[in-house]
């Protein structure tokens, strides 16, 4: 076997982080190298040549989330209130979708990575800031300060309890009890 060009290897490199980043928001980082490989097509050691270990890949694998998501990006100052209030209540439908649900490898990093970011207080340390600029980012294109902060939290909480209960006529329920209340108490209070 040849050895692969510097254009390759980098291209190998690519499709490992999204892979990674897409297994990992799916089954959670402890999706063993093997298993990750394998689903990338190429040699366990390859991986090797790539990263230096599995905590680099997820760290990666974490930025390349955020990065590829442009709905983590922060409100732009030019958009209008009228415009920003649509595509906040897009956001929202969106990200409480049955598709967004059933398909946390395509979803957002913020609910895809915070129960292992949770559990692993190492990795957390080492992805905190990128993760950090993610929840705020996106909070920010909710709305301003606490109230975003809030709706975010309320969009992560139901998008989790629903992917737990799938099955179940409540997780159904769950997505829509958070839409209702989101879109309710911005009726009431304006931006």
């Amino acid at each position: 076997m040849g050895r692969v060009s510097k254009a390759q290897a980098q291209e190998n490199r690519q499709h490992v982080l999204a892979t990674a980043s897409r297994m990992f928001r799916e089954k959670g980082t402890a999706v063993s190298i093997a298993d990750l490989m394998k689903a990338v097509g190429l040699t366990h050691g390859a991986f090797y040549k790539q990263f230096a270990s599995k905590e680099d890949l997820v760290d990666e694998a974490i930025a390349h989330a955020f990065d590829k998501e442009a709905g983590h990006s922060p409100v732009e100052p030019e958009e209008h209130a009228e415009e920003h209030e649509a595509a906040r209540r897009k956001l929202v439908e969106d990200y409480l979708s049955v598709w967004h649900r059933d398909h946390a490898g395509d979803g957002c990093p913020v609910s895809g990575f915070a129960a292992d970011l949770g559990r692993e207080p190492d990795q957390a340390a080492r992805s905190r800031q990128v993760y950090i600029n993610g929840v705020r980012n996106r909070a920010a294109r909710l709305a301003t300060g606490d109230d975003g902060m809030a709706q975010l939290c309320t969009m992560v909480g139901a998008l989790v309890l629903a992917r737990a209960t799938r099955g179940n006529p409540i997780s159904e329920e769950l997505l829509q009890a958070a839409r209702t209340a989101l879109n309710e108490n911005t009726k009431r209070e304006p931006h």
